[in-house]
């Protein structure tokens, strides 16, 4: 069985697609069969890992509005042991083609129950926004990452996306955990960064992941190439601090196995 993981902020630029990729994808290089699920209709995610929006098929839209298959629409990356779900522009009216829909909340969790036992993780990319879309990733997920930038205002609009969370675990998936927070665009030249890390902490103590991520120039260009920034330059900070991460995740689960050498891993 899967644990799926959602990444949610509504707030955006605060590294969630960015996150979303490299975890999966580093799980992946570290053996666990992942998949991405790209739940966002800008289809950054989808992108970002290789693929053209505008060149796809069946996407996440077509398994939760019209039913298919979502092995119909699942792609193979060039990462080994990671497949994406993707998204293209038609998830835009999904949310209103949903309204009238019975169980609209659990559509997408129908979609990830046809799938979930043939991976070991499923990340789920959120859009910026509060809306039903978001809604059913997380009542299909057992579990959240919320991302939060080291820069100004970074806590900015965090309580009602928690409220969202609680609403959602009393109502509609009361299993949803919160997985933690993560530190994002850190940058340790900068005063205010250590600002930030040092209030979110204090707020969320244990909530809050060791692992935090580094400003990195080959982290941000690595989707201008379409792959993860461990396929780019596995040896550069984005990468190592991605691949903390996905380890601290499999040892907070339990699920610690032995790997090879990462380097020799993506060859």
């Amino acid at each position: 069985m899967s644990k799926i993981i959602a990444l949610a902020n509504q707030k955006g630029g605060v590294g969630k697609t960015t996150s979303s990729i490299n975890l999966a994808a580093s799980l992946a290089v570290l053996e666990y069969r992942t998949l991405l699920v790209d739940a966002d209709p800008q289809a950054n995610s989808t992108s970002g890992i290789g693929f053209d929006p505008r060149n796809i098929k069946n996407s996440i839209y077509e398994c939760i509005i019209n039913d298919i298959e979502p092995m119909d629409a699942i792609q193979k990356t060039e990462t080994p042991n990671l497949d994406l779900l993707p998204a293209h522009i038609d998830l835009v009216g999904a949310e209103i083609e949903m309204i009238n829909l019975n169980n609209r909340e659990y559509k997408m969790k129908a979609v990830m129950e046809k799938i979930r036992d043939q991976y070991d993780f499923i990340i789920v990319d959120c859009s910026p926004s509060l809306g039903l879309i978001t809604i059913n990733a997380l009542t299909a997920a057992d579990s959240v990452i919320i991302p939060v930038q080291c820069e100004y205002f970074a806590l900015e609009g965090l309580g009602k996306l928690l409220n969202t969370i609680k609403i959602v675990q009393n109502r509609l998936n009361p299993e949803l955990e919160i997985e933690g927070i993560l530190l994002t665009m850190y940058d340790v030249r900068l005063r205010l960064s250590n600002q930030v890390v040092e209030e979110v902490k204090t707020h969320f103590q244990e909530l809050v992941f060791e692992t935090i991520i580094q400003r990195n120039t080959r982290l941000s260009e690595a989707p201008s190439y379409g792959v993860s920034v461990i396929m780019h330059d596995a040896n550069c900070k984005g990468a190592i601090n991605y691949l903390n991460l996905a380890r601290e995740i499999v040892r907070k689960n339990g699920l610690v196995k032995e790997v090879q050498d990462v380097n020799t891993a993506i060859i």
